[in-house]
């Protein structure tokens, strides 16, 4: 007998993270309509929070690289 567990696979609201990547991907999916000024401070608060270390740089990089590719109207960081 088959048993359907799409049920089971569906994202657990409460579970750590959720809030952050549902937000997260609304924020990517908006990117080029919102005005530089709000780019520029998620682009840098996102920079503060995947620095590990110093040696992190290519983050900077790395990051706008990715929002250049996807979104032709980004600001430069």
């Amino acid at each position: 007998m088959d048993v359907d567990n799409r049920a089971d696979q569906r994202p657990d609201p409460f579970a750590p993270g959720h809030f952050e990547k549902i937000l997260g991907s609304a924020v990517l999916a908006v990117w080029g309509r919102l005005p530089q000024d709000v780019q520029h401070d998620l682009f840098e608060e996102a920079i503060l929070a995947g620095h590990a270390s110093e040696r992190d740089e290519g983050l900077r990089e790395s990051l706008a690289l990715f929002l250049h590719d996807r979104h032709p109207r980004t600001a430069d960081a």
